[in-house]
């Protein structure tokens, strides 16, 4: 093999270039089972049969629900696609009526699992459904085992047709249809072909850092989503090992065990780790505790490539040898880079990560996009606090006279699945309106600057852009989630998840005789005393018609169950301030 074109080429051509003993790792029954680039390559043929004599024809659907990243998935992948059908990967935290939409729309005849608790959901809305049969990863009792298919699969006679199959596929062909989440409404079948995701993967893996020896990646983001699905086809490319995490629960453990080099992450996740090194930080106290906070305003500075000076270096090797060498064992301790997407990242946490050590590269880009658009790479000077980065080779920004950007190149989608309506809305000629408004610097180095949807006028007429307060006060330990609301209205108010777990420590330290539960958190005058505080001090970061006039605490914690949250994290804006009418009316009508 000479080119990569199609998905079902990615594991051809690490067979051929780079095969690896360890190319997908993932952990069974308490041990690390790894599965080779050859192991992988027959897996995936055998299924390719197995589905053939299943009857599996070419532009078939076939739905592919897993709890944790693991190699059956790939597996399953590769052995759809290389028959001419899509996998259609679904988020496996929607819920059962959300499954039945999606099946439904995407018309998929057969259904793979990982686990009961997705079974389960499945089993609800089966007879509603065009499902055959559903196999399952875990064995599970009363459903047909995903072995199964490879036992089938292992009579190579047919394997001639398997050839013929996967030659008769052009670049150009339907691959998958990702069902966006969304923040509002059904969820949209976004259509991307072989070579949108092909073309993605192969323009974005200049940008990623490579180490001598062998590459460990820890994988935990969802699968299902293609931020997480085209770095694993990257990382194919690059010949690299990738470890599938137990689940987000378990990644300090699985990173202790594995060591990674490199992993992808949401900004949710960083917040929360810091949150914990930051609360550990507190609980020492006399040297330790001065160091310690001394390291963080240290690193609060921090710029890359040495811009602050010999003197600033020389402190920040102190504090990498006493401070941030701990920050880096407890993540397996040769992690030097991790890819973060999905949502803004705070620029301090891109500083303080920096400075220990452990590089921040934002990315942007969009399902639509298949997705990257840009991303940054601390080599060549590619790398600039604040930005997304710059735009990968191949892939066109435009700002339109409104601010929005604008996509174009072969990562664009063929289009949403069954709605020419929607897809024309969102196209003009070969440029994708992104809904995102940005900036580009004179380095070339691209800057989100908010959601056009998300900016609202106040009563007043002024404009008011939620994500840039949101991001900023969301650096509060007390503040766990953050929505600026007040389109139409007088003035900008927010709903406030507190951050309970840390409170609950909080109140033990300050002031006993609390109710701990968080309803009593929400509603006590000390923790709504003390959010003032913070909301005052981030304020004073804004002009006077934007900042925060006042604010309600939600008693329960915001969820991709409880509705507030879409499975990439991102709040689901309408449904929260439903959820909080009571509150919502509370600051504006009472």
């Amino acid at each position: 093999m000479t080119e990569v074109t199609r998905l079902f080429d990615f594991p051809y051509f690490q067979l051929q270039h780079k095969p690896n003993p360890k190319a997908l790792v993932t952990k069974y029954d308490g041990k690390w089972k790894p599965t080779s680039t050859q192991e992988y390559v027959d897996n995936s043929n055998a299924m390719s049969r197995a589905l053939l004599r299943l009857g599996v024809q070419k532009d078939d659907k076939i739905a592919v629900i897993s709890t944790a990243n693991r190699t059956e998935w790939n597996i399953m992948d590769i052995g759809i696609l290389q028959l001419g059908a899509q996998n259609i990967p679904i988020y496996p935290t929607i819920s059962a009526e959300d499954y039945e939409y999606v099946l439904n729309h995407s018309e998929s005849i057969y259904c793979f699992v990982s686990d009961v608790e997705v079974l389960e959901k499945v089993r609800k809305v089966q007879a509603n459904t065009k499902i055959k049969e559903v196999y399952s990863f875990d064995h599970i009792e009363g459903c047909k085992h995903y072995s199964e298919l490879l036992e089938l699969g292992k009579d190579e006679s047919n394997q001639p047709e398997v050839e013929l199959r996967k030659d008769a596929v052009k670049s150009s062909d339907l691959a998958t249809i990702i069902y966006t989440s969304g923040t509002t409404g059904k969820p949209k079948g976004v259509m991307l072909s072989h070579w949108n995701i092909t073309s993605n993967a192969l323009d974005s893996s200049p940008r990623v850092p490579h180490v001598e020896g062998e590459n460990r990646i820890l994988s935990f983001l969802p699968i299902c989503h293609v931020f997480e699905r085209v770095l694993i086809y990257v990382y194919q490319y690059a010949g690299m090992s990738i470890y599938y995490a137990e689940g987000i629960d378990k990644i300090g453990d699985n990173a202790k065990e594995i060591k990674p080099n490199l992993m992808s992450v949401v900004p949710r996740l960083l917040e929360k780790v810091f949150d914990k090194i930051m609360h550990k930080g507190e609980e020492l106290s006399g040297i330790k505790k001065g160091l310690f906070f001394w390291a963080v305003r240290l690193a609060e500075r921090w710029e890359p490539y040495g811009a602050n000076g010999g003197w600033y270096e020389f402190q920040l090797k102190i504090a990498n040898k006493l401070i941030f060498s701990k920050w880096r064992d407890a993540l397996g301790g040769n992690l030097s880079t991790m890819v973060s997407g999905s949502a803004a990242l705070q620029p301090r946490l891109a500083r303080i990560f920096g400075a220990a050590g452990m590089q921040i590269m934002e990315g942007y880009g969009l399902t639509e996009t298949s997705p990257v658009v840009a991303v940054g790479m601390y080599k060549d000077n590619y790398y600039k606090v604040g930005t997304v980065g710059k735009p990968i080779d191949n892939v066109e920004v435009k700002i339109a006279d409104d601010g929005e950007l604008l996509i174009k190149g072969p990562n664009v989608m063929m289009g949403y699945y069954k709605d020419p309506v929607k897809t024309a809305e969102v196209m003009t000629g070969d440029f994708f309106h992104t809904g995102d408004k940005g900036e580009i610097d004179a380095d070339g180095f691209l800057k989100i600057t908010g959601r056009k949807k998300e900016m609202f006028k106040t009563s007043g007429g002024k404009y008011v852009i939620p994500p840039l307060l949101e991001n900023d006060m969301k650096q509060s330990l007390f503040i766990e989630q953050i929505m600026v609301v007040g389109e139409g209205e007088k003035m900008p108010a927010a709903l406030i998840q507190p951050n309970f777990d840390f409170i609950r420590d909080w109140i033990d330290f300050k002031q006993n005789g609390v109710g701990k539960t968080d309803t009593e958190i929400a509603n006590s005058e000390i923790v709504i005393n003390r959010i003032q505080e913070e909301i005052d001090k981030y304020n004073k970061h804004f002009g006077k018609w934007e900042q925060i006039k006042r604010f309600e605490l939600t008693p329960d914690v915001w969820s991709i169950e409880g509705g507030h949250l879409t499975p990439t994290m991102k709040m689901k804006r309408a449904i929260i301030v439903g959820i909080y009418q009571d509150l919502y009316d509370k600051i504006y009508r009472a």
